[in-house]
């Protein structure tokens, strides 16, 4: 099994595909990011299901890259007998989604060898499989794929395989191409073509980009990958393509990530409305408004991609998890919890995208102002927090200053965009908010705010306190707080969430990596406080975890130098972006709470 960050992103804003680097496909979802797999090997083995297109015998090395600011992935295979590129890419959905693949000769003549594995419904079923007009067609259930490629190909163990020789100038190309089981044969594409036309379809959309700042490349590619994972038909916006990565390896920390948190897409949001991304701003802004009609309390932390609201959690016992971390699991049981925190992130994104000048309607405000009615009687609640808890709900620190940050954009929004609201109401609940906040959860003999009222834990979300805006970077009780987290989950220059080892307060075995987006908010943390060699050196250490394509997954084993968690994850190349604009200077990032 490849490592987590052996493996690559291509996808057409529908869906996503890992291909790993020896040129396996080894997990697809069809026709959309949240669908079941056709391609699971990813959580087992091959007998799960993959596509493997790869040089016959030794290879000497490996070198991959896409090509300049797109989802085209170029893997170049070098062995005794010359060299091939495999080309891969998912061109823009136009009508069925197709996986286009080209081996080309580079130097010399290389024995080449596919392997396709077609396992639909997360690799338990096994299709039929048939030839018609010339292509070979896989059945199974609701779901049908079609693969197409002038190589003789020939089943072999319930599988279909090819071996074939390319020589220097040589392009040989595969399609796959997945439809509904019901409906005809779908229209070829030509994937010599498609791949020229993808190339074109991303540079367009990377270059109204409007990010100037340092590290360029690396926050353009980030942005890429922010981009791929929004589904475009309706503007959500996902956390992860995948599901149950470990956050351990051999844990039960294994979660589905193919869904919409509004606090991912809010945090996605900010790094593209920074960079000049309207179109994706307004798009998602339609998105939520439509999947949290109702009544404000109906209102949920994640949704499906087209705004569904039953994502209920199921363990798939025939997967055995990647690397024996099992269960692997469908659907998220966070969906039933009440996260305080949400509120304020909602709140907070609709106020970005009004200040990046996206036109307020009046369906969005008569929103806000419900948002507000419930958070007026219920702030005082206990919540499962930022991080999900599932262990008894608590008074967390940091939920309470996020619902200080629904009622500070509330504010803003009537005194900079004179919509009509009690704005002298809401000045007396943010300043008790306040208040309390900073007299119940913080620990003035220590010196920092803890991770929930009357604890004397410590908790990274803490970092946000000057991010959003609740307090300054050099506040006392800031620098303090930050002074605490680099003492007490520091560890090997990267951040832990909290303890999860003594007395975890998640209900859950100990046991997890350190997590990249906590890691990125202590460079911010640096920064604000004036340490700006600290927070580049923390910056840079962690732009070393990318892999070789730029990609992050959600957590960092430094003791084992491994990337973990569900990949590529969006809440750790979001936070890459804002530290990158924050650290290129006074003009750079805006802070969120920024009038």
């Amino acid at each position: 099994m490849a490592r987590i960050e052996d493996y690559g992103i291509i996808g057409d804003t529908h869906t996503a595909a890992l291909v790993s680097n020896t040129g396996s496909i080894d997990w697809l979802c069809l026709p959309r990011f949240d669908s079941a797999a056709c391609f699971a090997a990813l959580l087992g083995d091959e007998r799960n299901g993959r596509w493997l297109i790869t040089p016959v015998g030794e290879v000497t090395s490996v070198h991959r890259g896409y090509q300049g600011d797109s989802l085209i992935l170029e893997t170049e295979f070098r062995t005794a007998d010359g060299v091939v590129r495999l080309v891969d890419c998912m061109p823009p959905r136009e009508g069925a989604p197709d996986v286009a693949r080209v081996v080309e000769g580079v130097r010399g003549t290389v024995p080449m060898r596919m392997e396709l594995v077609v396992r639909f419904d997360y690799g338990s079923i096994v299709p039929w499989v048939r030839r018609l007009d010339g292509a070979l067609n896989f059945v199974g259930g609701p779901d049908s794929l079609w693969l197409r490629t002038q190589v003789p190909v020939r089943g072999e163990n319930l599988r279909t395989v090819a071996e074939f020789n390319v020589k220097e100038g040589d392009r040989v190309p595969f399609v796959l191409t997945w439809h509904a089981s019901h409906q005809g044969a779908p229209h070829p594409i030509d994937p010599v073509r498609a791949i020229d036309d993808t190339g074109a379809w991303w540079s367009e959309w990377a270059s109204r980009i409007s990010y100037r700042g340092g590290w360029r490349d690396a926050v353009i590619r980030s942005l890429l990958t922010l981009k791929a994972l929004t589904y475009q038909p309706t503007g959500g916006i996902v956390a992860a393509p995948t599901s149950s990565l470990p956050e351990a390896i051999g844990g039960i920390r294994n979660w589905d990530y193919r869904y919409c948190w509004l606090r991912d897409a809010t945090f996605t949001l900010d790094a593209l409305l920074l960079a000049g991304a309207i179109e994706e701003a307004k798009a998602w802004r339609e998105w939520l408004l439509r999947a949290v009609a109702g009544q404000p309390e109906q209102m949920q932390i994640l949704y499906g991609v087209a705004g569904e609201r039953r994502v209920s959690e199921q363990e798939l016992p025939w997967l055995p998890g990647y690397e024996g971390s099992a269960p692997v699991r469908t659907g998220n049981a966070a969906v039933s919890q009440f996260q305080l925190d949400v509120y304020g992130e909602v709140m907070d994104a609709l106020h970005l995208a009004r200040r990046s000048g996206i036109q307020t309607d009046e369906a969005a405000w008569d929103f806000q102002l419900a948002l507000m009615d419930f958070l007026e009687s219920n702030w005082q609640r206990p919540d499962e927090g930022l991080w999900e808890i599932r262990g008894p709900r608590r008074h967390f620190t940091h939920s309470k200053v996020m619902a200080w940050v629904a009622v500070d954009r509330a504010i803003k929004a009537t005194e900079n965009y004179h919509l009509e609201g009690p704005a002298d109401r809401w000045r007396a609940l943010r300043k008790q908010l306040h208040d309390e906040v900073c007299e119940r959860g913080y620990d003035p003999e220590r010196n920092t705010f803890v991770q929930s009222y009357g604890s004397d834990k410590l908790d990274a979300a803490l970092l946000q306190i000057p991010l959003v805006g609740f307090l300054e970077g050099t506040d006392e009780r800031v620098r303090g707080t930050l002074d605490a987290i680099q003492r007490e989950l520091w560890e090997d220059g990267f951040v832990k969430r909290y303890d999860s080892e003594d007395a975890p307060v998640d209900g859950l075995p100990p046991g997890e990596g350190a997590f990249l987006a906590c890691s990125f908010w202590l460079a911010d943390n640096l920064a604000l406080a004036g340490r700006h060699d600290e927070a580049r050196e923390q910056f840079e250490r962690l732009l070393t975890l990318r892999n070789d394509l730029g990609l992050l997954a959600e957590e960092y084993d430094s003791k084992l130098g491994r990337q973990l968690g569900n990949f590529p994850q969006a809440f750790s190349h979001v936070p890459l972006v804002n530290t990158a604009r924050l650290l290129s200077g006074p003009d750079g990032r805006r802070r969120r709470g920024a009038a």
